[in-house]
């Protein structure tokens, strides 16, 4: 891996409405080629980060660059910074009346006005890596949630991001489902793709990981390793959130017996 370091969040602040902070004093660097993995229990500030990463959410103090550029919501390189910086949500939002082939290449037909021929044959070669060659022509009310979710993915690598960005992008799906969209993003992580993934899956989360952030009350709480996160946590609050989390997963297991 190399040390470059390619996003940069310092001393970021967030708030609605001038009450209490959603993110208090947020600052971690990616290096080029890492997967950053987000964790923390609900309401932490986890997907407003996300959205402050991408320009989606504004911020009222500090700064986040990609490759030392300044990234900041409603600015003037913002839609040049998105195409840099890829993202998928919980929700897929494809368009309905699109075919697969059609959401896939809107954007970089509209926005980045490339030739329809090449970006058709793009959007065909990243729907065969995600197994999904046979679905270009059909529509979103065809497909399983795993197929939509692999398809926003598509969406999201066609504009040729340097850094991907994953919003909870299981949380919606049946379990038999998950594995489907888990190994893309394994595939993505092992060709060296610069990722920051909010996910509850924790068994992904230790294996894809090469740095963990646990987040609580707007704060990184602990950063670590998988390995250390996972099995020798640093903070009694990552330890308490662990155990947790273990104790809930085996009441769901049980319940579903």
């Amino acid at each position: 891996m190399e040390n470059r370091i390619q996003l940069s969040v310092k001393d970021l602040v967030k708030s609605y409405d001038g009450s209490s902070e959603v993110l208090n004093g947020i600052s971690f660097d990616v290096h080029q080629g890492e997967v950053v993995v987000i964790l923390g229990p609900s309401g932490c500030g986890k997907s407003t980060l996300l959205r402050c990463l991408n320009g989606l959410e504004t911020y009222q103090s500090g700064s986040i660059t990609l490759d030392g550029q300044p990234i900041t919501h409603g600015g003037k390189n913002m839609n040049a910074m998105r195409q840099r910086i890829g993202m998928v949500f919980q929700s897929y939002d494809l368009f309905p009346h699109y075919t697969v082939l059609d959401n896939i290449t809107l954007a970089p037909l509209k926005v980045a006005h490339r030739p329809k021929k090449e970006t058709e044959a793009e959007a065909r070669a990243l729907l065969k890596r995600v197994g999904l060659e046979d679905k270009a022509d059909a529509y979103p009310n065809e497909l399983s949630g795993g197929q939509k979710q692999r398809v926003a993915i598509c969406r999201a690598l066609i504009m040729k991001p340097e850094v991907m960005l994953f919003d909870e992008v299981t949380a919606a799906l049946d379990p038999e489902m998950v594995h489907e969209v888990l190994n893309v993003m394994m595939e993505l992580a092992d060709q060296g793709m610069t990722m920051v993934i909010v996910t509850h899956e924790m068994k992904f989360a230790e294996a894809i990981g090469d740095r963990v952030l646990f987040l609580d009350g707007g704060r990184i709480v602990e950063e670590n390793t998988p390995e250390g996160f996972f099995h020798h946590p640093k903070t009694e609050r990552a330890d308490a959130f662990l155990h947790t989390f273990t104790y809930t997963r085996k009441r769901t297991e049980k319940s579903a017996q």
